[in-house]
């Protein structure tokens, strides 16, 4: 550590403790050289966990976002805001396994449908017809047909 007023390199630590907020370690020191004293303060450098879109961009993850999405999918459809919140937290779990600290949205929206598909399946449409970017109703139909033919599969 420099000192600010001499720029000598050497010093000593005088005090040590948590800041107020307990995210940073305030440390006073002092210069051998000039034996003035200055205080510097220790944080940990967060990487935040990121998204890649479907156009390459990468975003911060955010599960505010995530769950607003699920919340306009299942909209007067009777799913408690608890499976809601394990959805956001499956998706939040499955990028902090992420090796390099990204997955992308992708990977995300189809590990949130599958959830969805089991939990309701009128929001599981909502959510796919706005994620996969539905361009027409012949898309939208394919998907249905293939939700119904899942469902005649299982009884």
């Amino acid at each position: 550590m420099k000192c600010p007023y001499c720029g000598f390199g050497q010093d000593r630590v005088v005090d040590s403790r948590e800041s107020k907020e307990a995210d940073a370690i305030r440390r006073r020191r002092e210069c051998e050289k000039c034996e003035r004293r200055f205080t510097t303060y220790e944080r940990i450098d967060e990487i935040p966990y990121m998204v890649v879109k479907k156009d390459g961009r990468r975003e911060r993850f955010d599960r505010k976002k995530v769950l607003n999405g699920l919340l306009h999918a299942c909209q007067k459809r009777p799913v408690p805001s608890s499976n809601l919140e394990a959805i956001v937290d499956a998706a939040e779990t499955f990028l902090v396994d992420a090796p390099e600290r990204e997955r992308s949205t992708a990977e995300i929206g189809e590990l949130i449908m599958q959830h969805l598909k089991g939990l309701d399946t009128v929001a599981y449409i909502r959510f796919a017809s706005v994620y996969r970017d539905f361009k027409d109703v012949r898309e939208f139909k394919e998907e249905l047909e293939g939700l119904l033919g899942s469902r005649k599969g299982k009884k």
